[in-house]
């Protein structure tokens, strides 16, 4: 094929698209990602002092791809299709700046969600820019492997393969098999906020002493926070909604929490005892109250150490002995958004069971409440899909074995309440004969069971 030429008669070749996307070599960051894991796993001792050199224009477009798009935009009002559109552009300059040093971690927009079935409490939630999230993302995938087989398996928060419903049946059969009689039910005050600087770097840096990777952690938790039009720099926490929040989180507890509790506490107690985190959320169970009383002594000092603070009001311990006898009452605990209790199963054995936690339906309820009242002007049918959903992804959390009454009724919950909304739309204030026919028309799905997270608890 003959070359085109000029008009001086030069061959020339055809210029790159200025906005064409490349398709990014996925199968060679999985393989980066897989080398750095198998390093770690066979020098658990080692630092890795050079990792940022994993980080190239693939690396960068995966994490473009696995960061969520459908988060609100940060401080500079971008848009995910506002970044899109000179996406090989934008990735190659964001490249460019973090591995040369001059990238400027830009402050996290700052808003408030209710916290738990409070009305007053608020949880702060950090906004990262687009650009930030793709940029935490991208360590987040070399981090993952670099501490993949450092976790202990206590640890399911954040982590790939592992999920809230993961920790929920390892704390139904550990409780189960080990016959567990004390639940230290532990709250953690305000970990995201009070989460150490300098103890984070010094836990960071057993095992990365990457000075690139290392800059730009820096600049995330000395990023600016901006709130109600006011800008402040924080001395110390990680911004919750922070895409390395939770990454950094796990490694602070894993050092403070789990690896203290499987290498100091175990050996040291009389009984069998289990850890069970997400998150910042953990629980302990012993067979032995002495052994929980040692442990509820030092834990708080052990957290003292490392900046953090052990709730004294809300941290408790739990007598979750077996129920010896028809009138014996054992107490219950809240975990994971369950309060965790004693029952009898359908053959008639004593089992734990679980039920969705007060505060948690109660928050449900009125968010669902909230909506109703704010969009009952929207059409019939446009409702109705919106409650579906909304009632499907309460199922798809809460839906677990023996929870099927909490289901039940938060479904009826949420008719009652659209029809109350409903009603209060129309002048003539319509029958619940016509709320029927509605639902025969628009019918909302059935409540129904998605996860098993015990093995026998029907048996």
């Amino acid at each position: 094929m003959e070359r085109r030429k000029n008009r001086e008669g030069v061959p020339v070749t055809n210029p790159p698209e200025r906005n064409m996307t490349r398709t990014p070599n996925l199968e060679d960051v999985s393989t980066k990602q897989r080398r750095i894991a198998m390093l770690a796993a066979e020098s658990p001792q080692m630092a890795f002092t050079s990792l940022n050199h994993y980080l190239d224009l693939d690396w960068l477009h995966e994490a473009f791809r696995r960061t969520r798009k459908s988060g609100a935009p940060g401080v500079d009002g971008q848009t995910w299709s506002d970044y899109e559109a000179n996406l090989e552009e934008n990735l190659q300059s964001l490249l460019d700046r973090a591995k040369s040093g001059t990238y400027r971690a830009p402050p996290v927009r700052r808003v408030h969600i209710p916290k738990g079935g409070s009305t007053s409490e608020t949880r702060p939630i950090g906004i990262p820019t687009i650009e930030d999230k793709v940029l935490q993302r991208a360590v987040v995938m070399i981090l993952e492997a670099v501490y993949q087989w450092d976790f202990h398996d206590c640890s399911h928060g954040f982590r790939r393969g592992r999920s809230a419903h993961g920790a929920l049946e390892s704390l139904w059969d550990q409780s189960m098999n080990l016959g567990i009689k004390w639940i230290l039910d532990v709250d953690v005050q305000k970990f995201f906020d009070t989460l150490d600087h300098k103890h984070l770097r010094e836990l960071l840096q057993i095992r990365v002493r990457d000075g690139v990777i290392l800059r730009l952690i820096g600049k995330w938790l000395h990023a600016g926070v901006l709130e109600a039009g006011v800008l402040s720099y924080p001395r110390e926490g990680s911004p919750q909604g922070g895409v390395i929040s939770p990454l950094l989180a796990n490694v602070y507890l894993h050092y403070v929490l789990d690896l203290w509790f499987h290498e100091e506490v175990l050996p040291r107690l009389r009984g069998r005892a289990f850890l069970i985190r997400y998150a910042d959320d953990f629980v302990i169970g012993f067979t032995d109250e002495q052994d929980a009383g040692r442990v509820l002594e030092v834990l708080p000092k052990r957290f003292a150490r490392y900046g953090l603070t052990i709730h004294p009001d809300k941290t408790r311990l739990v007598a979750f002995h077996r129920p010896r006898s028809k009138g014996d009452r054992p107490g219950t605990f809240d975990f994971l958004g369950f309060t965790h209790y004693w029952g009898v199963s359908r053959k008639g054995n004593r089992v734990i069971k679980r039920k969705t936690a007060s505060s948690r339906f109660t928050r449900a309820v009125r968010a669902i409440s909230d909506w109703c009242r704010r969009n009952r002007h929207l059409p019939l049918a446009d409702q109705a899909k919106v409650l579906g959903q909304k009632l499907r992804g309460h199922c798809a959390y809460y839906g677990i074995t023996g929870n099927s009454t909490a289901l039940s009724t938060f479904r009826r919950e949420v008719i009652r309440i659209w029809y109350k909304w409903l009603r209060r739309r129309h002048r003539e204030r319509p029958r619940w004969s016509w709320f029927s026919r509605l639902l025969q028309r628009y019918p909302l799905p059935m409540a129904i069971t998605v996860h098993s997270v015990c093995r026998v608890a029907n048996s």
